[in-house]
């Protein structure tokens, strides 16, 4: 054979390579296509026990083809390189080389067989998850070999299962399923809030500590109640000498029953007495994990603490199911109009209504060096008050009486405000 003779060997081994390796991206492309409900419908058909194995471990059985299938193609550019190289100078072989293989990879081992096996996941997988179960065998411990070696010259933290399988890959595909129709749009956003959830920290989700409502030790059960039933929480924390110093949770469960089977309690008990221990949780931790940690341990509340050990806020499994199925909205929320006159000098307001607006409406002067850190009436009132403010929680502005109505939604915000004429006073704030 002559020197620039083209070795039939050679041609007929790169077919048969990329041939092989067009096989594998088809297979791939149908087992990370392939849902666990169809992996069940085909148990009982050829192949179905070998991909239920594979529903359990996708990652161990990925990195190999991936592995081979690489393998193939870098083999059938060498291959096909030497072929060049016996017969045009060295440049030019290798531009051909590169010009040729870059094509024929593309169609032949991208676009083609991924879309084929994109077509008919079922076909595909059940056809190529004999040789991916046979590759995984001979060629297992290569691939952990690898991706260790990977994962220690790779910053950061590695993956022990390779990073081909991952979070990304399982988002596109619910993204796609969105644009075909499969997942309505809600459901989209829902299952993306999940994911989400991973990175979110508590501190991001936690009621602040400005907005906590708390009540003293020493306080008696019927003020306790009280508090409970005016805010409309059902737990409510128990602070010591101040805030950052929160000694349990008092549910009004407990309360109610201590005075419903004792009467005298009320009045004679403080509520240190009936509280239960709090859970104490750092700002930094991850919400997802916190949210196994209370299913878990059946805590409802916590209480949310900074790197200096004080008070940041507290924070519920709602908070953190809100994060995922979006704002829980309270059924009684009539929807209150940001300003209306009820009659001569009684009217209601939200309690988002800006002062400057509300001063408008009321025709009094304002005094903005009263209230230069707050803009609206609810943070005005909690200004005055010196904590938030809660059903019947009343101050004075000008020769108006104030007072904050019940509140709504999950967090037991103060919605509305009932403004109400004093008969004497002065148009300052």
């Amino acid at each position: 054979m002559g020197r620039n003779a083209m070795s039939p060997y050679a041609v007929a081994a790169i077919v048969l390579l990329l041939g092989f390796a067009g096989f594998l991206a088809a297979t791939e492309s149908a087992l990370t296509s392939i849902s666990r409900v169809l992996i069940e419908e085909l148990e009982s058909m050829r192949g179905g026990q070998l991909l239920r194995k594979f529903g359990l471990q996708p990652a161990k059985y990925l990195n190999v083809i991936l592995l081979v299938r690489k393998t193939c193609e870098l083999t059938a550019t060498v291959l096909l390189a030497s072929i060049f190289l016996r017969n045009y100078p060295s440049a030019q072989a290798m531009a051909l080389t590169v010009l040729i293989m870059v094509i024929v990879s593309y169609v032949v081992v991208g676009v083609g067989p991924r879309t084929l096996g994109k077509q008919n996941p079922h076909t595909w997988a059940r056809a190529g998850i004999g040789v991916a179960f046979f590759l995984a065998f001979i060629l297992g411990p290569v691939t952990k070999i690898l991706i260790s070696i990977g994962n220690a010259i790779t910053p950061g933290i590695g993956f022990r299962t390779g990073p081909f399988t991952n979070e990304a890959e399982l988002r596109d595909l619910v993204d796609q399923a969105h644009e075909r129709g499969l997942v309505e749009s809600d459901e989209h956003e829902m299952i993306h809030s999940v994911f989400e959830l991973g990175d979110t920290l508590v501190r991001e989700l936690m009621v602040p500590r400005t907005e906590m409502v708390w009540i003293e030790k020493d306080k008696s059960l019927r003020q306790a109640l009280s508090l409970a039933l005016r805010s409309g929480f059902s737990r409510v924390p128990v602070v010591g000498e101040s805030v950052d110093q929160i000694i349990g949770i008092a549910y009004v469960k407990d309360l109610a029953k201590r005075t419903l089977d004792h009467h005298e309690a009320e009045t004679t008990e403080r509520v240190e007495q009936h509280m239960r221990p709090a859970t104490f949780v750092p700002e930094s931790k991850i919400a997802a994990d916190l949210l196994k940690e209370m299913q878990r341990n059946q805590i409802h509340l916590a209480i949310v603490v900074d790197e200096y050990g004080g008070t940041a806020g507290i924070i519920t499994i709602e908070d953190i199911l809100e994060e995922i199925v979006g704002e829980i909205a309270d059924e009684f929320d009539d929807g209150v109009e940001a300003f209306t006159w009820i009659s001569e000098g009684k009217a209601r307001a939200k309690a988002t209504l800006h002062i400057e607006d509300l001063a408008d409406e009321l025709g009094i002067e304002i005094s903005k060096e009263e209230f230069e850190d707050v803009d609206t009436i609810g943070g005005l009132m909690a200004q005055k008050l010196g904590r938030v403010p809660i059903a019947g929680s009343t101050i004075t502005v000008g020769q108006y009486l104030i007072t904050s109505e019940r509140p709504v939604g999950r967090r037991r915000r103060i919605s509305s405000v009932l403004i109400e004429k004093e008969s004497a006073g002065n148009d300052n704030l």
